[in-house]
């Protein structure tokens, strides 16, 4: 079969994005034909899920936090059948304007975009929503487009003339079905988590081989590569200095940009070996590790068995009191702390959590720590209410529009931590443990 390639776009948030892109990456599973899936901007959530739907890792695509030519770079290292790219809020909707937006993203990788409309209470006017978004940047191939919540073929005829008079073709819809509603995205990865999840994405897989002229869109989206590699391997070890790298990883701790591991196994210094460990379930750090990584996650949903493992506590209090160096983000650094809401923690750092009067705090963010520059996003419901004992890194974070945040970053020792979910891919991470 000819390669195909894809983003999937929406009028707006909470069209079916999600629902739309898990469905197509099963039905295409099921067809035995390669998926690799893509996540346009920070979001480590739904990257999970596209991961359950198409058995494949997927891959962050974020214009603000990497260049472009990093993006495009990382975009065709990854070889499949098909290529599907989940785009972000409404097509046009960027971190300042449209920048970073998923019509950005599809203009700097020439994607062609199948654009999602949700059809709830409306029926022709759909075809002013769907000339606008045709015409408002030409630039922005649209392919076609897909109907969502659709109550009746009746209704569908409608919207297949709206689509035929705005100059699109119409690939399909997907009915309106109360159990296509999204699982929270906020319950972690537990095994009835999962289940649930697994329920889900087999519905949307339904709803689109039941709605979708799956064969018509991948004939609209295919084509040649306009640059084709085989995903790198990773960099010779010879002459590199061995460094031993633990990555915690678990149903707390999950909220990991795959492009950052990439980076230190393919470091041009360090010949790094990533060992991934459990701090739900594992006694210790792996042996000789040199360097801990704790990603965020959902600690607060397993506060109880954090605690109770207290040998991995002790394990990681030990290493850190010996000198040893840890990174630490928004999860990552609440199990650093002494406690979140009364749970006892690793007491690594002298802060202590909470989630009582939780508010979101969220956006890009620009990071410079000791002189060091980088990029990330905050996203957290939590708080820490108790850290006038802890030190202060030399950091200063600001927004997209160049306002300082009160977000700390802290460092003690060997040891840096703080809110950010920071992407180093093209930075060097290591010098910040001067390595």
């Amino acid at each position: 079969m000819k390669k195909s390639k894809l983003l999937i776009a929406a009028t707006s948030s909470g069209c079916g994005k999600t629902t739309l892109s898990l469905g197509l990456m099963r039905a295409l599973s099921r067809r035995h034909i390669h998926v690799q899936p893509f996540k346009c901007g920070p979001d480590y959530i739904d990257t999970q899920f596209h991961a359950i739907a198409s058995g494949t890792p997927s891959i962050n695509l974020d214009l603000f936090m990497a260049s472009e030519s990093h993006v495009r770079a990382l975009f065709n290292d990854y070889d499949a059948d098909v290529k599907v790219a989940e785009g972000v809020m409404g097509m046009f909707d960027g971190y300042s304007r449209m920048k970073g937006s998923s019509a950005d993203v599809a203009m700097t990788l020439d994607l062609p975009v199948i654009l999602l409309v949700n059809a709830a209470s409306t029926a022709y006017s759909v075809a002013a929503t769907i000339f606008g978004f045709r015409n408002f940047m030409p630039e922005v191939k649209i392919a076609g487009v897909i109907f969502n919540r659709v109550a009746s073929e009746s209704h569908f005829a409608f919207l297949k003339e709206a689509c035929a008079d705005a100059g699109v073709e119409c690939l399909g819809y997907l009915k309106r079905n109360e159990r296509l509603a999204m699982p929270s995205r906020h319950l972690g990865l537990s095994l009835a988590a999962r289940e649930e999840m697994e329920r889900y994405i087999s519905e949307a897989a339904y709803a689109v081989e039941e709605g979708v002229d799956i064969d018509r869109l991948l004939e609209l989206t295919s084509g040649t590569e306009t640059s084709v590699s085989i995903q790198k391997s990773k960099t010779p070890s010879t002459g590199r200095q061995p460094l031993k790298i633990a990555v915690a990883r678990d149903e707390a701790f999950n909220f990991i940009y795959p492009a950052n591991i990439r980076s230190l196994e393919n470091h041009p210094r360090y010949a790094a070996e990533i060992n991934y460990f459990s701090p739900l379930r594992d006694m210790s750090i792996p042996e000789g590790t040199d360097l801990i990584y704790l990603p965020g996650g959902y600690p607060e949903l397993f506060s109880a068995e954090l605690e109770a493992n207290e040998s991995m506590r002790n394990s990681i209090r030990q290493f850190a009191g010996a000198g040893g160096r840890i990174l630490g983000e928004c999860g990552g650094m609440i199990y650093l702390g002494k406690e979140i809401d009364g749970k006892k923690l690793c007491g690594v750092l002298p802060i202590k959590s909470t989630m009582k009067e939780a508010r979101l705090r969220l956006g890009y963010r620009s990071v410079e720590i000791d002189g060091m520059k980088f990029r990330g996003h905050e996203f957290h419901y939590s708080r820490t209410e108790d850290d006038t004992q802890a030190t202060k890194a030399d950091a200063v974070q600001t927004d997209i529009r160049g306002k300082t945040v009160s977000t700390p970053v802290y460092r003690q020792g060997n040891v840096v931590a703080g809110y950010t979910h920071l992407y180093w891919a093209e930075a060097h991470i290591l010098k910040l443990f001067n390595l």
